[in-house]
């Protein structure tokens, strides 16, 4: 099934939902080249998830230059003839930031981000992944990161809010809303072709795909 008309997808939501696996499994379908985030060269979030307050920022503006140093060449390239799959959009940067930085701090953030987003390019399609946080946190514990430890399941909770208010008013790309619960996107064949069928098919610029239990 041939997905040409999007050069460039991003697969996104909280914690735990599987946005690395499916990416690396649509890269490999399509012949994508591959774009993930690192948080692990992230020298700071292992001490703010221990201590929010106080490492909030570093941790933000660190990931924020990390982010927009990688997805500016994206718009350097030849979209005709590559193609590319992420499992981060930079625009969602500014989720964590409402989320974990301070009013002061926030309004810093602010001036930088505003300063660097217009380097960032728009994605063609963006797949966002539900999941009921009481799956997200299993998913996370299950999985076990190092600097993941310390993350509270008060904290995956309130993220996975953070993502549906922001995919609520998010306009800025096509996106399909993937209700996770009960889909198996990379170790289950029938669930990925549905899911690379319902990409194919989509018209709007807001559609939903879902499959009961």
């Amino acid at each position: 099934m041939s997905l040409d008309k999007y050069r460039y997808i991003v697969v996104e939501g909280p914690i735990g939902v599987g946005k690395t696996s499916l990416a690396r499994r649509l890269a490999t379908q399509t012949g994508a080249a591959m774009l993930l985030e690192k948080p692990e060269e992230n020298p700071f979030l292992e001490r703010f998830y221990r201590d929010p307050p106080r490492h909030a920022l570093p941790t933000q503006l660190f990931f924020l230059f990390q982010r927009i140093n990688e997805v500016r060449d994206l718009g350097q390239l030849d979209m005709f003839n590559s193609r590319t799959v992420a499992d981060y959009m930079f625009d969602k940067d500014t989720l964590f930031a409402r989320l974990n930085l301070s009013n002061d701090e926030f309004a810093l953030y602010q001036n930088i981000y505003w300063s660097l987003a217009p380097q960032a390019p728009a994605p063609d399609l963006v797949i966002y992944l539900q999941a009921p946080p009481e799956i997200l946190i299993e998913r996370v514990w299950k999985r076990a990161h190092a600097y993941e430890r310390p993350i509270s399941d008060e904290y995956l909770m309130q993220l996975a809010r953070a993502y549906s208010d922001f995919f609520y008013h998010y306009d800025g790309a096509p996106v399909l809303v993937v209700n996770s619960e009960h889909l198996n996107l990379v170790d289950n064949d029938e669930d990925f072709a549905l899911l690379l069928q319902r990409i194919e098919g989509m018209r709007g610029q807001r559609e939903f795909f879902s499959k009961g239990s």
